[in-house]
């Protein structure tokens, strides 16, 4: 039993590790922003195959069997101490990139760099993939039930404007250096700051409280396990729907920088631009997101935005014009897929005890692994085998994609429930009373927190 004064203490180290976690995540998505997002245009700069581009996005498989296994470090590790080391070796990842860039500057066995960033990235995958288990538990631990979903939509919008700025950042950045001829050298710089930038996420790790976690005996369950009974639990119809769900996915999304890039053969800036035009909508929609995941439940925001999220992959393909991709295919994905990755991962909180969350999410993001990477080498396979006269074969492949998203959503979705006591559901309820009332106050208040901006980078 926990007395009053010892109680208050814990409450104020976890909302301190809040605010470093927030801080955290600003250097993560800069990471991100500089480095992750430019992998496949990087690939595509140094003359990989479609194939090879659309196959980065199967090494996911390697992350999720990653994930399997880190999952079990828990019971001999701290979180904090599991996360530090996979972060450390996470930013030093890095340096295989920058030494490819170099090698196709200097026309050093150009033919086989493809396959070192085949090689490259699915190490990356891995030692990536070993810190959301840990990662996951540890902010189930500092954050309130009550209040998770807008917490963790503040979260997602401070590191989603991050996102934004640096992204475009880099785009002109990169630009500016394919225009001189230096694109190599443009690509090894910004490498060289996500490295840089993952390293500080280590710094601000270091001093993040964490909460100890008691793990009883019999907690443990194998993946086999989790799969058997998966069909007749609503967590485990949830891993299975994200699996079908994620295959379809990847029909089509690993294709769209080769798309925007070779097809339309667009600038790196406006590649970015579209790509981030659906972060920014994220960002503006976020809050409201939050809201409803906390007064309706996680369901019914899964249901809403599952309802949209298939169509996206047809309307990347209607035009070609750069406002309408930026206003209409990449402004939808960002304003459903936020509701839809906030409302997953709080799906996950709800369904599933303390001790077993990290277990949990590391086989629930294998079936997003398995499904992901299937989906994506059979993305890859048919931009090599699909040929035809009166398309081209990648419009027919989001043609597929939005098609078997549409099925996937209409055969799993009504076999998953809310389980948490939340307000009556009815989309009428939701627009009149989230968004037409409160969509004002939620976008001042966002605005606020991204003004505020720096409080995150103080003690």
């Amino acid at each position: 039993m926990v007395n009053q004064k010892d109680y208050l203490r814990i409450e104020k180290l976890k909302k301190k590790a809040r605010r470093y976690s927030i801080t955290e995540g600003i250097f993560a998505s800069a990471k991100t922003s500089v480095g992750d997002n430019y992998i496949s245009p990087f690939a595509i700069a140094i003359n990989s195959s479609n194939s090879i581009v659309a196959l980065l996005g199967s090494l996911h498989f390697l992350g999720s069997l990653s994930q399997i296994f880190s999952s079990r470090l828990i019971e001999k590790y701290s979180r904090k101490k599991i996360i530090l080391n996979a972060v450390f070796i996470e930013a030093l990842m890095w340096l295989p990139f920058i030494a490819i860039a170099f090698l196709f500057y200097h026309n050093i066995i150009s033919e086989i760099l493809p396959l070192l960033i085949l090689l490259s990235f699915a190490f990356y995958t891995i030692v990536l993939n070993i810190t959301p288990p840990a990662w996951f538990s540890w902010m189930g631990d500092i954050t309130d039930e009550k209040k998770r979903g807008r917490w963790f939509s503040r979260r997602n919008l401070i590191i989603g404007f991050v996102a934004v700025v640096l992204g475009i950042f880099a785009a002109i950045f990169l630009d500016y250096f394919k225009k001189n001829n230096w694109t190599m050298w443009g690509f090894a710089i910004l490498f060289s700051l996500a490295l840089l930038f993952r390293l500080a996420s280590l710094r601000i790790f270091r001093k993040q409280y964490e909460p100890k976690i008691k793990l009883e005996k019999g907690y443990y369950f194998s993946f086999w396990d989790f799969m058997k009974k998966a069909p007749t639990t609503n967590f485990g119809n949830f891993a299975i729907f994200r699996l079908v769900f994620s295959f379809t996915l990847a029909i089509s999304s690993p294709l769209i920088a080769v798309y925007l890039l070779r097809n339309l053969d667009f600038s790196y800036t406006t590649y970015i631009t579209i790509i981030l035009s659906g972060t920014i909508m994220s960002l503006v929609f976020i809050g409201l997101w939050g809201r409803i995941s906390d007064k309706y439940g996680n369901y019914a925001v899964l249901h809403l935005t599952t309802i949209f999220i298939p169509l996206v992959p047809i309307l990347w393909i209607l035009s070609s014009n750069p406002f309408y991709l930026i206003f209409v295919p990449s402004a939808m994905s960002g304003i459903f897929f936020a509701g839809f990755n906030l409302a997953e991962r709080n799906f996950i909180y709800d369904n599933v005890s303390q001790q077993r969350r990290g277990l949990a999410s590391s086989y629930y993001n294998m079936c997003w692994g398995i499904g992901i990477s299937a989906g994506a080498l059979l993305s890859a396979v048919l931009i090599k085998i699909i040929k035809t006269d009166f398309a081209e074969p990648i419009v027919l492949i989001f043609i597929l994609g939005s098609i078997a998203r549409m099925i996937a959503v209409f055969w799993w979705m009504p076999k998953l429930r809310e389980i948490k006591k939340t307000a009556k559901f009815s989309k009428s309820r939701v627009i009149k009373d989230l968004i037409l009332k409160q969509a004002k106050p939620t976008f001042i208040e966002d605005a606020h927190e991204i003004m505020s901006i720096k409080k995150y980078f103080t003690d």
